[in-house]
């Protein structure tokens, strides 16, 4: 069964592409994707760049809105996200209290629907 982990992450205002990528090869964020390729369980998983680079799209009245920023306003942000295969919620649940972002932010884990 496949889970996604969706790491929620302290915002940094002035961070940029650069800090993202630093932070793949940080020692905890390095350290627990090599664990999910070890243990054979990661599919697949990207960073974002930080929020305040994202834009949001509404049609409201059939007209497009553009807003700069994030969709929600929070203390925390969508900064990337692992998608695991692993045989049920308990592992998943597992791989997602290993992850850094549960130190600091949030982690959510969500099931992959399979067509």
């Amino acid at each position: 069964m496949q889970f996604m982990l969706i790491n929620y992450t302290k915002p940094s205002p002035d961070a940029t592409a650069d800090d993202v990528a630093a932070a793949k090869d940080d020692e905890l964020w390095g350290a627990y994707t090599k664990a999910l390729v070890d243990a054979g369980v990661l599919v697949g998983g990207e960073a974002l760049h930080p929020s305040h680079t994202a834009t949001t799209v509404r049609i409201i009245d059939g007209v497009k809105d553009l807003h700069d920023g994030p969709y929600a306003d929070s203390k925390e942000q969508f900064g990337g996200f692992y998608l695991i295969e692993v045989p049920d919620l308990d592992a998943a649940l597992m791989w997602a209290a290993r992850n850094p972002a549960a130190a600091t932010g949030a982690v959510e884990v969500r099931p992959v629907v399979s067509f």
